[in-house]
C-alpha cells in the first residue's frame, strides 16, 4: 500500500457551502488520495471521479455503507447536509470509526453556535441541537477528533437564495437581523481549514476551531458590502422578522431546513452572531474573504440580466 495517506471526505455530493467538496477537490489538487462519500451517482459525483478521486455512493446511516467507505482511511472530513438523520449518521461513523485503529483524525463540522448551547436551552434550531448532541457523540467514542465551528456560511440562503431577489429588483438587501451583527464566513476558507487541518493532524487532534469573517457587520455595513461589490447602490431594509419568515414558509425549502434558518435570523436579531474569531488566519496564514469580495465573485446571482446584452 502507498505511504500516502487515503482521505475521506463525506457528503461531497453538495449540500448548503459544499465545503466537503471543496475539500476533496483541494486534496485531490495537492496530488492526494481521496475517497468521497456521495448520496446520489449523479454529475457533481462523475466531476469529483474525473478529478480522480474514488467515488462511493451510500448512505451515512447505514453501518455497511460508511464501513466501506473507511476501509484503509486514515483521515477523515465528516460531514453532511442539514438532516434529521444527522445525529444517526454521527453516531453510525463513530461506531465504525472506533473500529479502525489507523484512523489518525476525524475532522468534525460542526457550527459555532454550539459554543454557546447547554444541556437544556432550547432557543436552537433543532439542527443546532443535533450538532451539539453529535458533538458530544464524536467526543465520547474517544477518536482523536478536531471540531470545527463555523459562524453562519456565505452561501446560506439569508445571504444568497433569499437575498437575491430583492437585491436585484430593488436594491436593497432585506433581512430580519434588526440590530443584530454578524460575520459571515465563505465555505472556500472553511475549507481552507478543514484542508490544513487533514494535512497536519498531529499538530491539531483535541482542538476546537470557531471561524468567522475578518469582521463583524450589521445590516447597514452588509448592504455595503454588496454595493461597493456590485457597483451599484444596495440599501439596507429591517423586515419584521414575522413577515420573512411567511416568505421562508412559501420557499421550496423542506421543513427541517426552513426551521433552522429561521432559527438562525431569530439568532441574529438577537446579536447572538455577533462573534469574530483569528482562527482562519492563524491556521492557514491568510485572512478570510470579506462579503465584498465574496459577492464581487458571485455578481451574476445578485444581478439584473439586461434584453440588450450589456
Amino acid at each position: 500500500m502507498s505511504d500516502t495517506p487515503m482521505f475521506l471526505t463525506t457528503g461531497a455530493g453538495g449540500g448548503v457551502g459544499g465545503v466537503s467538496r471543496l475539500v476533496a477537490e483541494g486534496l485531490l489538487a495537492r496530488g492526494q488520495r481521496v475517497r468521497a462519500t456521495v448520496h446520489r451517482d449523479d454529475e457533481r459525483a462523475e466531476a469529483l471521479r474525473a478529478l480522480g478521486a474514488e467515488v462511493l455512493v451510500g448512505d451515512l446511516t447505514d453501518p455497511v455503507h460508511v464501513t466501506a467507505a473507511l476501509d484503509g482511511v486514515s483521515r477523515m472530513f465528516f460531514s453532511m447536509s442539514v438532516s434529521p438523520d444527522y445525529l444517526e449518521a454521527t453516531a453510525v461513523v463513530c461506531a465504525a470509526a472506533r473500529e479502525r485503529p489507523g484512523l489518525e483524525v476525524l475532522v468534525n463540522m460542526s457550527q459555532m453556535t454550539v459554543s454557546q448551547m447547554t444541556a437544556t436551552s432550547t432557543e436552537e434550531s433543532r439542527q443546532q441541537r443535533l450538532h451539539w448532541l453529535a458533538e458530544h457523540v464524536i467526543d465520547w467514542s474517544a477518536v482523536p477528533r478536531v471540531h470545527i465551528r463555523p459562524t453562519v456560511f456565505l452561501d446560506n440562503p439569508l445571504f444568497t437564495l433569499l437575498a437575491a431577489g430583492p437585491i436585484r429588483d430593488r436594491g436593497v438587501l432585506a433581512l430580519p437581523f434588526g440590530s443584530g451583527r454578524t460575520s459571515p464566513i465563505a465555505s472556500s476558507d472553511v475549507a481552507e481549514v478543514v484542508m490544513a487541518v487533514l494535512l497536519a493532524p498531529h499538530d491539531h487532534v483535541g482542538s476546537v476551531y470557531e471561524l468567522t469573517g475578518p469582521t463583524t457587520l450589521d445590516l447597514d455595513g452588509l448592504a455595503d458590502q454588496y454595493a461597493r461589490a456590485l457597483g451599484r447602490p444596495i440599501t439596507a431594509e429591517r423586515l419584521p422578522y414575522d413577515q420573512w419568515a411567511d416568505q421562508l414558509a412559501g420557499s421550496p425549502l423542506t421543513p427541517h431546513v426552513q426551521q433552522h434558518i429561521a432559527t438562525m435570523a431569530r439568532l441574529h436579531r438577537e446579536d447572538r452572531y455577533n462573534r469574530s474569531t483569528t482562527d482562519v488566519e492563524r491556521i492557514t496564514g491568510r485572512p478570510p474573504r470579506t462579503v465584498e469580495q465574496y459577492v464581487r465573485e458571485r455578481r451574476d446571482l445578485f444581478d439584473s440580466h439586461r434584453d440588450d446584452g450589456a
